[in-house]
């Protein structure tokens, strides 16, 4: 392993944690190397086995959650209570694909002409390279190798500079659970800009799931076009948050704080724009501001309900975004109390009034604790606003009418939509979105696919 090192710091204090090893281009593509070479022992391990196995690290997860928990509160500085949502929610990975492992299946059929047998099978693809985000990096982590290691596949993960501590914690739980430490390679890094290329660019890696912005990802899918690497992408959203004028007014502001300030705002599927319907729009901004000043601020190892930002240069960021939207004529109508003494890491969630629809800040993913909220009148012109966005990962419907709400679901550009519920995510259900939100699906029976290749025999049987 590598002499050099770099820290790891907290957020909320800037203190340093830990240290990993800063791998070289050269030392991570041993790593490949190691996991090109169990490849052909772990695709040949029974289903059932490799799902003991998953069981097996979904319960060390959840014996482990303090731990895990305390882990990702201190590198990622999200609260308590959402780190340990996130530990619970990324063991179940581990469970759901165990249970997958064992329920790949195929087909076997006549050719219409007779004479012929189609036999349909998957094979598991081979070794995956797997790069995971920051703001959840239990569950970003399990949510790709629970379905790699089910369908037989080898890993290399690498997890964001920010929060490696968690994956590597993740890693050890697999090994103890009887994955060999071959079939899983953690990779910590300094230098992803340019290992990742190299990485891609190496025959033994046969597929890429990455999980981020938009940008990267393009970037990305354009090395894996070079090899024509099998690709999985998650990137980048911008949630609408549609409440019509017959919705149930506190369901829809329970809905939107959960949709908004889970993790700080800091999620791919957080409300980002919030398209309020005229009839209820006093109400749901008095109720919403009122749930907003009652949020709490502080260091997450606390009783913190809203941390930090991941970097000050984030906040800031933010803190930039608020100012525009004002000068185009948005008022701030309520903020949480920042206390004093904090970094400049954190921002005090915010709620926007008046808001134009075609503000700047309702044009790219806010990730941060701003709820800026716009008055709509008819539905056609909601729905226009909503799908104004290059990407389309989740969105959120509240409203009194089932049918109307499934009506307008159903119109909206976005791979998974929200009715009347301010959450989205389940291992069970595919994860994805659509236009330049992604490519493929996370989660559910789809996961797993995204890990194999089919492969067909026709065999004559004259």
């Amino acid at each position: 392993m590598s002499a050099r090192q770099f820290e790891v710091t907290n957020p909320a204090t800037g203190s340093v944690i830990d240290t990993v090893p800063d791998l070289s281009q050269d030392e991570i593509l041993a790593e490949v190397g190691r996991a090109h070479s169990a490849f052909s022992r772990w695709r040949h391990v029974p289903p059932r086995q490799r799902a003991e196995i998953l069981q097996d690290a979904h319960r060390r997860m959840i014996d482990d959650a303090q731990r895990l928990t305390d882990l990702i509160v201190a590198e990622n500085g999200k609260s308590q209570k959402d780190a340990e949502a996130e530990v619970r929610y990324a063991a179940e990975f581990f469970r759901w694909y165990a249970e997958e492992a064992v329920r790949l299946s195929g087909e076997y059929t006549m050719a219409p002409a007779g004479g012929v047998r189609n036999v349909v099978t998957r094979h598991p693809v081979g070794v995956a390279l797997l790069i995971t985000p920051w703001n959840f990096p239990a569950a970003m982590a399990t949510r790709k190798l629970g379905p790699a290691l089910a369908a037989g596949c080898t890993v290399v993960l690498k997890p964001a500079g920010e929060t490696p501590l968690t994956a590597l914690a993740i890693a050890e739980i697999l090994y103890a659970a009887g994955v060999p430490e071959d079939a899983v390679r953690v990779v910590t890094t300094t230098g992803t800009r340019t290992v990742v290329p190299a990485v891609l660019a190496d025959d033994r890696v046969r597929k890429l799931s990455f999980t981020g912005s938009t940008g990267v990802g393009r970037g990305l899918l354009a090395e894996c076009a070079k090899r024509v690497v099998n690709a999985s992408l998650e990137l980048g959203g911008n949630a609408p948050f549609i409440v019509t004028a017959d919705a149930d007014v506190d369901a829809a502001v329970e809905g939107a704080m959960i949709a908004k300030f889970r993790n700080s705002g800091q999620a791919c599927t957080a409300a980002n724009r919030f398209y309020v319907h005229q009839d209820v729009l006093a109400e749901f901004q008095e109720k919403f501001a009122r749930g907003i000043r009652g949020l709490t601020v502080g260091d997450p190892a606390g009783d913190a309900q809203i941390g930090p930002m991941i970097h000050e240069s984030a906040a800031e960021d933010i803190r930039g975004l608020i100012a525009l939207a004002q000068e185009q004529g948005a008022e701030i109508a309520a903020q949480a109390q920042v206390p004093e003494g904090l970094s400049s890491a954190f921002v005090a969630p915010t709620l926007l009034t008046g808001v134009a629809e075609d503000a700047d800040i309702l044009k790219q993913e806010i990730f941060g604790p701003v709820a800026p909220v716009v008055s709509w009148a008819e539905t056609e012109e909601v729905i226009a606003w909503a799908n104004d966005a290059e990407v389309g990962l989740s969105s959120y419907v509240y409203s009194g009418n089932l049918q109307r709400a499934m009506r307008i679901a159903e119109r909206l550009e976005a791979g998974m939509v929200g009715i009347n519920r301010g959450i989205v995510s389940d291992p069970s259900a595919p994860f994805g979105g659509v236009k330049q939100a992604g490519l493929g699906r996370e989660g559910g029976s789809f996961g797993i696919e995204e890990f194999t290749e089919v492969q067909y025999l026709s065999v004559d049987w004259s």
